[in-house]
């Protein structure tokens, strides 16, 4: 389980994001190199990272699910994720 700390982070990075996406859009169409600069840190989409929505996990993320491999292997072998089950063969 990831820090509280962490999890808070990354959800305000998610805010700041999605508050200054179309300015920087603008900005980036005009070529305001210096307008960019002057914006927060962290308001560029490339300093997000996925976490898993359970967890917080940040690392074996599965993008289909939305939540880590661990979290992934609990649920299935629960059969709480539709249409996946143990391989055998």
């Amino acid at each position: 389980m990831a820090k509280t700390s962490s999890k808070a982070r990354q959800a305000k990075r998610e805010r700041l994001v999605a508050k200054y996406a179309a300015l920087r859009k603008e900005l980036k169409e005009k070529g305001d190199y210096a307008g960019l600069q002057a914006l927060p840190r962290n308001s560029s989409p490339t300093r997000l990272h996925n976490r898993c929505i359970m967890t917080g996990r940040p690392r074996a993320y599965m993008r289909k699910f939305g939540i880590s491999r661990i979290s992934f292997r609990d649920l299935a072998l629960e059969g709480k994720i539709p249409g996946v089950r143990k391989a055998s063969w």
